[in-house]
Order: C-alpha cells, then sequence, then structure tokens
C-alpha cells in the first residue's frame, strides 16, 4: 500500500490551499461524474415530510444507510404515500450536499419493491400486442346508441358492481342487465374474466359489455393485465367498455376494449344515456314536429287561399294576358320599324362607300403607261449590268484557261498512269511521259533529271508525237 502521508521533499514545498466550499464542490462534480443515474433498493427510515413539500429520508438494508432527498416536484408525481418501514426501489442520482458536506442520494422516482416487475411485464405485454395490431383504433366498434340490454362482467361481492347498477338505475331505468360473475383478484382471476367474456360473447343475451372492479394496488389489479382478458375483449362479438380502478389505473383490458371509461361509474354512465335527458329531447323533438307541422299546415292553407283567389276571377287574368299580349304587339312593332330604318341607314352609308371606292378606268390607264415605261427602263438596266458582268466573269476565265498559258509556249507532262508531273524528282531515267502542248502531244522517255536552284529540267527523248487532225 503506498505511503499517503508527505515526504519531507512534499512539505517543502508549498502545496495550494483551497476554501472547503470548492472542495465539496468538486466533489460533487466527481460524484455525479462517476455515479449515473441508477436504481437502490432499501427500507424507509427516518422520513420526514417537510413543510415545503420536500421529503427526507434515509434507505438502508442489514449492512447500510444512506441519506436520500426526495424534492416536492418529484413528490407530487409519485401517486402514492412514502411511509417508515417500507421497502422501495428508487431511481437515484448520487451526489453531495455541499453545504453540509453530507453524502446523500437525490431521488427521481420510487417505487414499492415488485412492482418494477410487474410494471416491466406489463409493458412488454402491451408492446407485443401493440405490435399485433390488437389495439389499433381501426378495430374499434362504436357503441350502440340505445341498448336495451347490458352484460356486467364483474364480482358479485365487488363495490364496483353495485355503482355500475345505481348508476343504470339512477339514469336508465328502462334498460335490463345480465350480471356475468367472476372473480376479479387473485389466482385463477384472469382465466375466470376470459370465459365469462366468451360466454357472453356465445349467448348474445346483450348489446353491450361492461368489464369492470374497483381500485387497487397494480397487484389487485394484475388479473385485467392479463393476455388471455385481452384476447377475449377483442374476440368478443358485443362492443365492449373497460372501467376498471380509478381514472389513473391503466390495465391492458382498458387498451383493448373498444372504450376505456376512468371508473366503473362512468363506464355505466357511457354504456346507455340518461333516461331524463331521452325524454326531454323526446319532448324537445315532438315539440319541433309539432311546430313543423302547424306550419306546413298554414303554408298549405296560404297556398290553397293564393290558388283560390286566382280561380275565382279568370276574366280578370285573361285581361291581364291580354294586355300583356297587346304590348308585346306594340313592341315588336316599334322594334321592326326600329331594325328597318337602321337597315336603311346602313345600306345608304354602303352604297356612298361604293360609289366612292368606284375606280377611274383614264386615271387608272395614265398610271398603267407609267408602270409600263418604268418596268422598260428597268428591264434595259437590269439587262446592261447583267452584260457587263458576263464580259468581265468571261475575261477572268480567259485568263484563267489552261490553253492560253500553253499558247505562250508552256507544256503539260503527265506519268504513264496520267498524274500531272510538278517536281523533277519524282522522274527517273527512262521512265516514260507524255508532254502536252496547245495542239497536239508526245510521247517521250526521260533521259536525265537535272536540279539547279531549285529549278529542275528534265532532257526528253521524243519518241513520237500526235497533233490534231
Amino acid at each position: 500500500m503506498p505511503d499517503l502521508l508527505p515526504n519531507s521533499a512534499d512539505l517543502a514545498t508549498p502545496l495550494p490551499v483551497i476554501p472547503v466550499s470548492l472542495l465539496n464542490r468538486l466533489a460533487r462534480e466527481r460524484l455525479e461524474a462517476a455515479f449515473p443515474l441508477c436504481w437502490v433498493a432499501g427500507e424507509v427510515s427516518n422520513l420526514s415530510h417537510a413543510s415545503s413539500g420536500h421529503v427526507y429520508f434515509s434507505l438502508k438494508d442489514s449492512a447500510a444507510q444512506v441519506r436520500c432527498v426526495l424534492f416536492r416536484s418529484r413528490a407530487q408525481l409519485l401517486g402514492w404515500r412514502l411511509e417508515n418501514g417500507q421497502h422501495i426501489e428508487a431511481c437515484v442520482l448520487v451526489t453531495l450536499y455541499e453545504v453540509r458536506g453530507d453524502f446523500q442520494l437525490t431521488v427521481e422516482a420510487a417505487r414499492r419493491t415488485g412492482i418494477g416487475n410487474l410494471y416491466d411485464q406489463f409493458l412488454r405485454l402491451k408492446d407485443k400486442l401493440a405490435r399485433e395490431g390488437l389495439f389499433d383504433s381501426t378495430a374499434k366498434r362504436p357503441l350502440p346508441a340505445f341498448p336495451r340490454r347490458v352484460g356486467i362482467v364483474t364480482s358479485l361481492q365487488a363495490a364496483a358492481l353495485h355503482d355500475v347498477l345505481s348508476t343504470l338505475r339512477r339514469r336508465a331505468g328502462q334498460v335490463g342487465i345480465v350480471i356475468y360473475p367472476t372473480q376479479v383478484q387473485g389466482d385463477g382471476a384472469a382465466s375466470q374474466i376470459a370465459a365469462a367474456i366468451r360466454c357472453a360473447g356465445e349467448r348474445r343475451e346483450c348489446e353491450l359489455l361492461i368489464v369492470c372492479r374497483g381500485g387497487g394496488s397494480i397487484e389487485d389489479l394484475w388479473a385485467f393485465n392479463d393476455e388471455a382478458v385481452a384476447r377475449a375483449i377483442r374476440a368478443c362479438p358485443l362492443p365492449v367498455i373497460s372501467g376498471v380502478g380509478h381514472e389513473t389505473d391503466f390495465t391492458i383490458a382498458d387498451f383493448a376494449a373498444d372504450q376505456r371509461a376512468p371508473t366503473p361509474t362512468a363506464a355505466a354512465e357511457l354504456a346507455a344515456p340518461e333516461q331524463a335527458a331521452l325524454l326531454a329531447r323526446l319532448a324537445a323533438c315532438r315539440f319541433a314536429l309539432r311546430r313543423q307541422i302547424e306550419q306546413n299546415l298554414n303554408q298549405r292553407g296560404q297556398q290553397l287561399d293564393w290558388l283560390a283567389h286566382r280561380l275565382q276571377r279568370p276574366a280578370q287574368y285573361l285581361a291581364r294576358h291580354q294586355d300583356h299580349l297587346h304590348k308585346l304587339q306594340r313592341r315588336l312593332g316599334a322594334g321592326l320599324l326600329q331594325a328597318s330604318a337602321q337597315a336603311r341607314a346602313t345600306l345608304v352609308s354602303v352604297t356612298r362607300r361604293l360609289l366612292l371606292s368606284r375606280p377611274d378606268p383614264v386615271r387608272q390607264a395614265g398610271h398603267l403607261e407609267a408602270l409600263a415605261a418604268r418596268l422598260c427602263s428597268a428591264w434595259q438596266t437590269t439587262t446592261q449590268a447583267r452584260y457587263a458582268d458576263l464580259d468581265r466573269l468571261a475575261a477572268g476565265l480567259a485568263h484563267l484557261n489552261p490553253a492560253a498559258v500553253l499558247a505562250r509556249g508552256y507544256c503539260v507532262v503527265s506519268n504513264a498512269q496520267g498524274q500531272i508531273v510538278r517536281e523533277s524528282k519524282v522522274l527517273e531515267p527512262g521512265q516514260q511521259i507524255a508532254v502536252f502542248f496547245q495542239r497536239g502531244r508526245a510521247e517521250a522517255a526521260v533521259l536525265t533529271v537535272f536540279e539547279d536552284d531549285g529549278i529542275a529540267f528534265a532532257a526528253p527523248a521524243i519518241a513520237s508525237a500526235t497533233s490534231p487532225e
């Protein structure tokens, strides 16, 4: 084990001096960085509820204990009250209270020992059934608006049954009730609940089914977190309302049911509409129907009076239409006169425009002669210009004519293949060549090839000569 005491050399070196507050802060930061959030199990002791709402207590086991603090914001979300002697599991942050230098745990959440495993099972089953589509909203069935008979799946000794029956008796005394008794807590309760739901679906004695029980701990409600119960609810041909526990309690049966009620009493209220409200609605509908009938009768009577008034004086009716016919005749005559006058004015205007646009033969003949003279002059000018262009192009072609070059004493030499020879270096002695003159040509053989100052001279031997006849 290394020696933790400073040696003489260390004592000779001055060490930094830090205040206690800085030391505690550094220790707290090291603790919080070293320990992430974790779950700690133990027994509650030394419990103290402060006026600020914070809760202070210790967690202990057989060998040690540690101080804990549960702040008010977290305590309000706990949902149950801490008591001395309870065995809990707390999700904590390891820290240090700097003011007093106390090592403590800050509690973020807590649960009773054993509930954590049940809650994990609840979450796993809920996730499994949700992936299968057992909780899809599209599969939910609508509740009947006016059920004549309602089934109840619960225990005969349950207080929830009394609440449901009293609520239905008070709200809807006309609704019949069928009870399917079953155990709702303890071993075998889940299978009995599922069997009762299947029995109700097979017997078809009612139009709606309520599955309910009162509140309790998660262990008390665990029968409604069974997979068999959820599948029986979804397989039931009747719409199912789940009213299990209190408002904060959620079970697998709530998610599988077609409608979830926060309490059994609320489930009864959802199952059947209130009789007084229905009677009031019926009375309102009766009053509205009577009023509508009276209004329709009044309107039909008024219409009948109007028709009878028209039938009583047919002569006036005919006279009124005759007056209307005379007015139409006068309007038609006035319209015809006006249309004729407009057409006549249009004809006069068109005649005047036609006379103004008639051509003058004398003036057009003079204009035609002027155009003929301009055409003849333009033709002569254009012809002379074209002849001048033709002479210029002919002189250019004559200048470029190879025959004119040959007339000045030049000749054209080609090899045996008929290719023009432009350089003497492509010729060889004894090679046959053809020499073309202005008139005629000669076949020759090359005797010697000369090259002098870039100008080559060839001495051909005339073999034969031909000339045009």
